[in-house]
């Protein structure tokens, strides 16, 4: 079984839980012997020879191969067999977070760095153009940096205010590179990840008489609630009505997807995520927190889906009554200016901590400081997250307006709007050392049925029932 799979993130270069995702399928079809040849498109440039092979756009027209991966991608795909990636340089940045571009420029100074080292640094994590980062350091000169980064069109209070730069453009060149991949390669169907791959998707799947499966792991709806952006949503209801089956990560997100998307029930599956092992902690993290403290986390990206003004309205109602407790919010968004200001305006600014986005050994080291995580989630689809803290045996606080929570037993849940229960919550966890014992045992013990290569089975039997 061969599979043309089309998504916008993996290991090491992500923004969110779809990275995490898509690496963890593909690890599990891995393991039962499906081929995946994954097309990643990428800013990030490719110096170090691999054994997986990467092509350009222009070693495709050629007809050639080669090429090679970063190091950091190099080492994250040493454990595959029947993995290859392909990345073209589209630069896909929905979810970034073009407001705190000086802020973060600023804090990077704080650290040591020189001004166009934070420069540098920041513009490619938010995959600037060399054109872009120029300009943007230009209008740097000083630190006086305003508005969000140069050849942005961010509209920053309405509907799109996630999705940074022309995205739709490069949807539209992500989808021609694609095709163009496509057409020199050999498989049995495509499997697209969220919107931004659907035009592509829908495209190779035409080109080459190949059925297409859409993979739901979010929709316009969970990102922006009724304010919904036109584009997006046109585009996640073609890749929906034109795929041959939809796989959505919950039995909530399903709901949407035929209710909203009018979708065909029959043609609509769940396949459930999962979590990886724990990583080894070694991370760079630092606390500034007393022994005495306990720790709240929050660990999502800073919008308006995953409910962080709910996450602070409780902490003060916790603090008013435990004063020695420390909120740590770590993650980034189109909502982090705001949420700081409103902890500063609600009086909690020195009980609650910003980290900024965490990769890799980070997120294991700030699990390993919590005693509690919360997802307060308004529309979530399924959520990682919560798997990863019970995997570092840290109990959990979740939205009942989440898919995990239709799998996850051993867990406190809340309504995301029930501010003075999510309160009540917390504080009994911290409180009780019987409960937040039970909880963490059981739910540790109840991360046994959550497994990527169960999930990875269940797409293998839908691409199967499509092939034949």
């Amino acid at each position: 079984m061969k599979v043309f799979m089309l998504g916008w993130e993996f290991p090491p270069y992500i923004s969110g839980g779809l990275g995490t995702a898509c690496y963890g399928l593909t690890k599990g079809l891995d393991a039962v012997g499906v081929q995946v040849t994954f097309v990643l498109p990428t800013p990030v440039p490719v110096d170090v020879s691999s054994h997986v092979t990467v092509r350009t756009p222009a070693d495709a027209r050629k007809g050639g191969g080669g090429g090679g991966l970063s190091p950091e991608m190099s080492a994250a795909l040493q454990e595959f067999k029947h993995l290859q990636v392909k990345q073209i340089p589209a630069e896909f940045q929905a979810y970034s977070t073009p407001a705190t571009f000086r802020e973060a420029v600023i804090e990077l100074i704080r650290q040591g760095k020189t001004p166009a080292e934070a420069f540098k640094a920041i513009g490619v994590e938010q995959g600037l153009s060399e054109e872009q980062l120029t300009a943007e350091a230009a209008r740097g000169a000083g630190l006086v940096v305003t508005g969000p980064p140069a050849g942005s069109n961010v509209d920053q209070t309405g509907a799109g205010a996630h999705y940074q730069g022309d995205l739709m453009e490069q949807v539209r060149r992500y989808a021609s590179l694609a095709t163009q991949i496509a057409m020199r390669e050999t498989f049995d169907l495509v499997h697209a990840h969220d919107w931004m791959t659907y035009a592509a998707g829908l495209a190779v799947s035409s080109v080459s008489g190949r059925p297409l499966v859409v993979h739901v792991h979010s929709t316009e709806f969970d990102r922006s609630g009724e304010n919904v952006n036109q584009q997006v949503y046109d585009i996640e209801r073609a890749g929906i009505h034109g795929a041959d089956r939809v796989i959505c990560v919950s039995n909530f997100t399903r709901n949407i997807v035929i209710n909203r998307y009018g979708a065909e029930p029959e043609k609509v599956s769940v396949v459930y995520n999962a979590v990886a092992p724990a990583g080894s902690g070694n991370g760079t993290v630092q606390a500034t927190l007393s022994s005495q403290d306990k720790i709240v986390l929050f660990l999502g990206r800073i919008t308006m889906q995953k409910g962080p003004e709910y996450f602070l309205a409780a902490a003060k109602k916790v603090l008013e009554k435990m004063p020695n407790v420390k909120f740590v919010m770590a993650g980034s968004g189109d909502m982090i200016r705001r949420t700081i200001e409103m902890a500063a305006s609600m009086g909690i600014g020195q009980k609650v901590a910003f980290t900024g986005f965490l990769r890799g050994a980070d997120v294991d080291r700030v699990f390993e400081m919590a005693d509690l995580y919360v997802m307060p989630s308004v529309s979530e689809p399924f959520g990682i997250a919560p798997l990863e803290a019970l995997s570092h045996n840290v109990p959990v606080i979740i939205s009942k307006q989440s898919g995990v929570s239709e799998v996850l037993t051993h867990a406190l849940k809340v309504d995301f709007w029930d501010i003075n229960e999510m309160a009540n919550k917390i504080l009994a966890v911290l409180r009780h050392p019987p409960l937040h014992r039970v909880l963490r045992e059981q739910g540790s013990f109840e991360l046994r049925k959550f497994s990527w290569s169960d999930s990875a089975a269940r797409c293998k039997e839908i691409y199967e029932s499509l092939v034949a």
